[in-house]
C-alpha cells in the first residue's frame, strides 16, 4: 500500500474487485499478469484523481478511501467509463463490481478498523461486474443532482454476511454506462468461482488479527471464527 496520509474522521469506502477472475486466468494465461497490472494502473489513475487515498490492494482486489461521498461516486463512475473504454489483452472482457459506503472508522497504524469496513466490503461483494452499489448512509450524503445525469436507484433490502439486519442497498447509474443487473449476489452462493469473498475474509483478518496482540484469527468452513493465542495451545471458538 502506498504510504499517504489517510483520511480521519467521516470517510466513504469504495471496494473494487474484477468479476470471474479465475475464468479470466484460465482463458489468458501468460496474458493475465499484464491485465492485472493494466487494471491497477486504471484503478489508481481514476481513484486518485477523484480524491480517493489507496488503503490497500490484494490481487485484482481494491479498496480506497474519500473524505467526501460526492468523490467517491464520482470516482467509482469515471473508473467505469476508463474500464469500458480500455483494450485489454486478448479483448477479455474486464467487469468490475464496486460498492460505496460511509461511516466513521477507526484509524489505526494498519490503517482503518470497525464494521464499516466488513460493511463496507460487503457490499462490494453483493454487486456484480460494472454496477456499483451504495449503502444508506452514502446515499444520503450525496446530493440531490449527480453529475454527467448518474442517478440513485433503490434496490431494497437485501441481507449481506455478517451483518446483524438487511442493508437497504441502491446503485449508482449513469446513461453511459450499464444499468440492467440481476438482483445483488446473495450472502453466500455455494460454489461461487469468484474470489471476492475470499480476498475479503482476508482482508478482514488481517485487520482484526493486528489489533488483537498475540492472537491470530481464522474463519472456520462452517462460518464461525477461531482465536488461537500463538504461544499457547488454548483455543477459543465461536460462531459469527
Amino acid at each position: 500500500m502506498p504510504q499517504m496520509s489517510l483520511p480521519a474522521g467521516t470517510v466513504t469506502f469504495l471496494f473494487t474487485d474484477i468479476e470471474g477472475s479465475t475464468r479470466l486466468l484460465r482463458q489468458l494465461g501468460e496474458d493475465y499478469g499484464p491485465l492485472v497490472s493494466q487494471h491497477r494502473r486504471v484503478l489508481r489513475e481514476t481513484a486518485t484523481e477523484a480524491g480517493g487515498s489507496e488503503i490497500d490492494a490484494q490481487g485484482d482486489a481494491f479498496f480506497f478511501g474519500f473524505t467526501r461521498a460526492r468523490d467517491a461516486a464520482a470516482g467509482a463512475l469515471a473508473t467505469q467509463r476508463r474500464l469500458a473504454a480500455e483494450s485489454w489483452p486478448g479483448n477479455a472482457d474486464v467487469k468490475v463490481r464496486m460498492g460505496l459506503h460511509t461511516g466513521e472508522p477507526t484509524l489505526g497504524d494498519e490503517g482503518y478498523l470497525g464494521l464499516d469496513v466488513v460493511r463496507g466490503a460487503r457490499i462490494a461483494a453483493a454487486a456484480h461486474g460494472g454496477q456499483i452499489l451504495v449503502s444508506e448512509t452514502t446515499r444520503v450524503l450525496l446530493p440531490p443532482e449527480l453529475p454527467d445525469g448518474a442517478e440513485i436507484v433503490d434496490l431494497g433490502e437485501h441481507s449481506l454476511k455478517d451483518m446483524e439486519r438487511p442493508e437497504r442497498l441502491y446503485q449508482l447509474v449513469a446513461p453511459d454506462l450499464g444499468s440492467q443487473f440481476p438482483a445483488p449476489r446473495a450472502v453466500a452462493q455455494a460454489g461461487d468461482e469468484d474470489e471476492l469473498k475470499r480476498r475479503i475474509n482476508a482482508f478482514v483478518e488481517r485487520k482484526i488479527s493486528s489489533a488483537l496482540e498475540g492472537i491470530s484469527i481464522k474463519e472456520t468452513s462452517a462460518g464461525g471464527w477461531v482465536l488461537r493465542r500463538r504461544r499457547s495451545d488454548d483455543e477459543l471458538s465461536g460462531d459469527s
